[in-house]
């Protein structure tokens, strides 16, 4: 399941930045990057497993649901410390003449 919450955010992720691409002040590329990057990552890590152990390709519990919603938190944290550091708006480091 985690596996299908980190896709669909990519999936929804991508577009917002396509659309904004011109005008990225959200930083969404680097969200799409790190979402998109985990979802590899994952499904790496499930074709793995499901080749040397079988079973199921896409496990369907609450323990996974909670873990895919967990990182995808923690992929949203990471991209919000990249946006409060990085600053884009200026509305942290504002001049103080401005």
């Amino acid at each position: 399941m985690w596996l299908i919450i980190l896709a669909f955010a990519a999936a929804v992720a991508t577009p917002l930045w396509y659309r904004m691409a011109e005008d990225d002040k959200y930083l969404l590329k680097i969200l799409c990057l790190i979402l998109w990057g985990v979802t590899i990552m994952v499904f790496v890590d499930h074709v793995m497993g499901f080749l040397r152990e079988g079973g199921e390709f896409i496990e369907m519990t609450p323990e996974a649901t909670v873990l895919g919603f967990a990182m995808l938190t923690a992929a949203l944290t990471i991209w919000e410390i990249v946006l409060i550091l990085k600053d884009p708006r200026r509305a942290l480091y504002r001049k103080k003449s401005e």
